[in-house]
């Protein structure tokens, strides 16, 4: 594991920041005077499409009723690069009140006073290991000495407007909702959690059009059917479906899960994929150090085969191989074989995305690296709070599922052989039971 100040956003803790304004840094300051130009001419752009666009409203005398103004007072905008100071334009309308438009600049809105990169950058630098009695001094060395608005006090604040955020979240209605596939894990962070309750259980989905989503953070026990099965309950209570018709159709997570105990009680029409980054870590650490590398290329063959017969050649191969000298190896991928195939079910544009919980776990594998000077967020919530701000940063840079336009067929009940489509149906749960 990479050393947290290897991070670009994280200072060194063993040093103290040196403060980078304008005169010291020329680098910066002629940035700076670039962003301001850019930021001129990209709102000036604005307003000229706002004013081409009502060109034609005239008066009795021919005059345009839509007209230049001058400029609002200038204010400054927080930025990565540090205070960009700013003039937008005025726009005056001459029409009578009720014909009126006023010109808002989709680029720089009213009352804007930092660009959303800066309220990403506090939670990073906060669950990346900046204690909030650092964070004047790293916010000066990140953001220039003229940074405003951002200091120890002002986190603190913030920190309680996530927590109301999470608390809010974490109750929204979920009716409307409907989830193709889920991923599940359980997160662990080197945070302090009430009654040993030492991991933040995850759970993330496909919408029908493709994009994933989170849809319920908490603490609890990753081994436990128990703390999944109040996750799951409620996510229920929220209104998310559990009707057969709209279940999810394949849940992605580790084989040692409780969620898999739990999964049936809500869910018993969902079909079982396992995560094999997460099966190929327990295959490899029951084998010597020397064997792991032909063993991991092995278990590769497996999953990259383009179909099922060839995966399950692939498999027998392997078990044939390992179990004379190896057992427990072969036992421990032998064990699951139905689960760790059941992608093939599905279609091949989707298989890279459900071969394991990597929407998790790349969302959060720098999360784990949570400096040990703060030891941790607190108290529960504002971990969870952190974590849950952290994901919704993350989520703008989700990409949709490759194929999404194949997932009506998913949610119609199409069969795929090896990832392909058939004109065939799959039984419904109600054919299954009879």
């Amino acid at each position: 594991m990479r050393e947290l100040t290897d991070d670009p956003l994280v200072l060194p803790t063993h040093t103290s920041p040196t403060p980078v304004g304008p005169t010291a840094d020329p680098l910066t300051a002629v940035l700076r005077r670039g962003a301001r130009q850019l930021l001129a001419q990209a709102i000036e752009a604005e307003v000229a499409d706002f004013l081409h666009d009502r060109r034609a409203v005239l008066d009795e005398a021919g005059r345009r009723q839509v007209v230049r103004n001058g400029h609002l007072p200038e204010r400054s905008v927080l930025t990565g690069l540090g205070p960009v100071p700013v003039k937008v334009p005025r726009v005056r309308d001459k029409r009578p009140a009720g014909e009126r438009e006023s010109f808002s600049s989709a680029i720089l809105p009213p009352y804007l006073r930092k660009s959303k990169s800066i309220d990403e950058l506090i939670p990073w630098l906060y669950l990346r290991g900046v204690s909030t009695g650092d964070f004047s001094d790293a916010l000066t060395a990140l953001l220039g000495p003229d940074a405003p608005g951002l200091s120890a006090s002002s986190v603190t604040r913030l920190k309680s407007v996530w927590e109301e955020e999470y608390r809010q979240w974490s109750q929204c209605d979920l009716s409307t909702k409907r989830y193709v596939y889920l991923w599940a894990d359980g997160v662990h962070f080197n945070v302090r959690l009430e009654e040993d309750r030492t991991c933040i259980l995850v759970l993330m989905g496909a919408t029908a059009d493709g994009r994933k989503e989170l849809i319920a953070v908490a603490d609890g026990f990753r081994e436990s059917e128990q703390s999944w099965y109040e996750l799951l309950m409620n996510v229920k209570a929220r209104g998310l479906s559990v009707d057969p018709n709209t279940a999810p159709k394949l849940a992605i997570a580790d084989g040692a899960l409780g969620f898999w105990a739990a999964l049936p009680k809500v869910w018993p029409q969902a079909n079982a994929q396992r995560c094999w980054v997460h099966k190929t870590a327990n295959v490899l650490g029951k084998l010597p150090k020397r064997s792991q590398p032909a063993a991991k290329d092995a278990l590769h063959q497996i999953w990259m085969a383009p179909t099922r017969n060839a995966a399950n050649q692939a498999f027998d191969t392997f078990v044939e191989t390992y179990t004379p000298k190896y057992p427990k190896a072969a036992a421990c991928l032998t064990k699951d074989r139905t689960e760790l195939l059941a992608f093939y079910d599905f279609p091949a544009e989707h298989w890279v995305h459900l071969r394991t919980t990597n929407p998790i776990e790349s969302t959060f594998a720098t999360v784990r690296l949570r400096t040990r000077k703060t030891k941790g967020c607190g108290s529960r919530t504002a971990t969870l709070s952190m974590v849950f701000k952290l994901t919704l940063c993350a989520e703008k840079r989700w990409r949709k599922l490759n194929g999404h336009d194949l997932l009506p067929a998913v949610i119609a009940g199409l069969i795929f052989t090896d990832g392909t489509r058939s004109d065939t149906t799959a039984p419904t749960p109600q054919q299954h039971a009879a």
